[in-house]
């Protein structure tokens, strides 16, 4: 299944503003991120509440950039600029964006990424 289609797993608020700061904490390099559901409205993300249309419409440019180029949803997307890197990582309907220094170790921060995203699509046991 294309990470697009599958199903967005239930996510409370809650869960959505501990998997931010959860990211935040593991990655040193991180400016920001957010956590989109599959229709790609924001659930949780860094800074201020009122910045998170901010994170959607960049998300949403990222990604349809990303498809376009592929002809099919990306589940993965590296950018490095002179200014910094952006990644974004979709898993099981759900979406991690985030925004790193320049010169992070890429490797790190999408291990990190995708460890926050297992945790919050994991069955309940």
């Amino acid at each position: 299944m294309s990470p697009s289609k599958a199903a967005t797993p239930s996510v409370s608020g809650e869960q959505a503003e501990r998997a931010v700061r959860r990211l935040e904490e593991m990655a040193t390099d991180l400016r920001g991120c957010a956590l989109l559901d599959s229709g790609g409205e924001v659930l949780a993300a860094s800074g201020e509440s009122g910045r998170r249309d901010e994170w959607r419409r960049a998300a949403a440019e990222l990604l349809a950039a990303a498809d376009a180029a592929r002809g099919e949803p990306a589940a993965h997307v590296h950018v490095a600029t002179e200014d910094g890197e952006v990644f974004a990582i979709r898993r099981r309907g759900l979406t991690m964006v985030a925004v790193a220094e320049r010169f992070t170790l890429a490797s790190l921060l999408v291990s990190d990424i995708r460890t926050v995203l297992r945790e919050l699509t994991a069955p309940a046991a």
